[in-house]
């Protein structure tokens, strides 16, 4: 049974997206933080203040954070994870909550990594299979970061593999997927087609310039992606409202 259409409405305003992720202390460990945004509540009143579409929490966080900021922006339970500590070649992201703990969360959409063509791939997409089929039943939509890697990937942000991880992720039936940017907007466009019907999100990235950022998201979204999904070029930069709306205006609209 194909189970209840989804919905990604509540996180959309004009028709796009604007997330702000902290699930990256797990991956990252505390190499992303400073003696500011190490703290949870410093990234959560960001998020609360700055109009984003939706803010993604791994379960821990959430449970222990989340309580005094629901309502104010939609949540995006990630639900699969793995350090950096793990070995790059054999990459695999494990389950590490479910369906039912996003719903017990007032959870409004899922997140799950899957890093196209590793070794680890089949297991990751069984793993992603029981969580999409158990989400839909629900009416919860499921986002993809749909990541190249791994010893058989040579080139993880290029146009090819880029857009294969996109179509994967189509494939597979996320309602919405998160790439890397591919570095130009020409060959963006062509991830983008590779996704169908199905939403692009481009991921923020590492920390940059606020000159290179801003002009990365213009060439994303002139691409025909729905959106971003930004962390540290955020709540680590020094004027992280200014920033948030200086991306609102670009990606929103407003």
């Amino acid at each position: 049974m194909i189970g209840k259409k989804t919905h990604m409405s509540r996180l959309m305003r004009n028709g796009h997206m604007l997330l702000l992720a902290m699930d990256q202390g797990i991956e990252h460990g505390p190499r992303d933080f400073n003696e500011k945004n190490i703290n949870p509540d410093y990234v959560c009143e960001i998020a609360s203040k700055c109009k984003f579409t939706g803010f993604i929490l791994q379960k821990g966080v959430a449970l222990k954070y989340w309580e005094n900021y629901a309502g104010s922006i939609p949540l995006i339970l990630k639900v699969n994870g793995r350090t950096e500590i793990n070995p790059k070649d054999d990459v695999y992201s494990s389950p590490v909550a479910s369906v039912k703990d996003a719903i017990s969360l007032g959870a409004d959409a899922i997140g799950y990594t899957i890093y196209v063509g590793s070794p680890m791939e089949a297991k990751m997409f069984n793993d992603f299979s029981a969580i999409e089929q158990e989400a839909r039943e629900y009416g919860i939509p499921v986002i993809m970061w749909a990541y190249p890697r791994g010893k058989f990937v040579k080139e993880e942000k290029s146009k090819e593999m880029v857009a294969y991880a996109a179509r994967t992720a189509l494939e597979l039936g996320a309602d919405a997927v998160k790439v890397n940017y591919t570095g130009d907007p020409e060959s963006f466009k062509w991830v983008v087609k590779s996704a169908g019907k199905m939403p692009v999100l481009s991921a923020g990235g590492s920390k940059a310039s606020d000159e290179d950022f801003l002009k990365k998201i213009k060439e994303v979204m002139s691409a025909g992606a729905i959106g971003f999904a930004v962390g540290r070029n955020i709540w680590q930069n020094d004027k992280p409202l200014e920033m948030a709306a200086k991306m609102r205006k670009l990606v929103l609209g407003e």
